[in-house]
C-alpha cells in the first residue's frame, strides 16, 4: 500500500529518559559551574584595566554570549520534550527504530534509523537519526512494515518501503 502520511509529531522532541536526564544535567552544569567560570574570567579581565584593548575580556564576553545562547536553545528544546516510552505496536513513531529500503534501489541495502530528535545522536547506540521533522522521518511516521511511503526529496518524490519497526530500547 502506498500512502502519504501527515506528520502529527512535527513539534515533538522525543528523547529517551536517560538522554533527557543527561541533557538536563548538562543544562544545570552550563547554568552553574560553566557560567560561574566565565563570570570569574570576565571579572579577572576587568581587574586588568583598560577594557578597549583587553583581549581576555573580549574573549570571555564572547564565550559568555555563546554559553547563554546554548542555554536558551537547550531550555527551549527541553520544554518540548516527550520522554514517554515508545509503543511496540509495529507503527513508526518517535522512539521507534525503522528499517526501510528506497524503492528502485538496485543494491538492496536497507537503512535503519531511529526516529527521534537529533539531540539523541550521542545516546542512539550508533543508529542514524531521522527526526520527525525531516522529510523521510516525517513520511515514515504512522507507517508499518510492508507500507510504501512517499516524500519529497531534493530531486523530487522518493518512495521507501518499510521493512521492520521496533521500539528503541536504549
Amino acid at each position: 500500500m502506498t500512502q502519504q502520511i501527515d506528520n502529527p509529531h512535527a513539534e515533538v522532541v522525543w528523547l529517551s529518559k536517560s538522554a533527557y536526564d543527561r541533557l538536563t544535567a548538562k543544562l544545570e552544569d552550563m547554568k552553574g559551574p560553566q557560567r560561574e567560570k566565565i563570570v570569574a574570567e570576565i571579572s579577572a579581565a576587568r581587574d586588568e584595566g583598560d577594557l578597549k584593548e583587553n583581549g581576555g575580556y573580549h574573549a570571555a564576553r564572547e564565550a559568555q554570549g555563546r554559553l547563554e545562547g546554548e542555554i536558551l536553545q537547550l531550555e527551549a528544546m527541553l520544554r518540548q520534550v516527550d520522554t514517554s516510552e515508545p509503543t511496540d505496536n509495529g507503527v513508526v513513531g518517535p522512539g521507534t527504530v525503522v528499517t526501510f529500503k528506497f524503492e528502485g534501489d538496485d543494491d538492496d541495502e536497507a537503512e535503519t534509523r531511529l526516529i527521534a530528535s537529533i539531540e539523541m545522536t550521542e545516546y542512539a547506540d550508533g543508529l542514524e537519526i531521522s527526526s520527525p521533522q525531516s522529510p523521510v522521518g516525517g513520511a515514515l511516521i504512522g507507517a508499518s512494515a510492508g507500507d510504501v511511503v512517499t516524500f519529497e526529496g531534493p530531486r523530487g518524490p522518493l518512495k521507501v518501503e518499510v521493512l521492520k519497526v521496533a521500539r528503541f530500547a536504549g
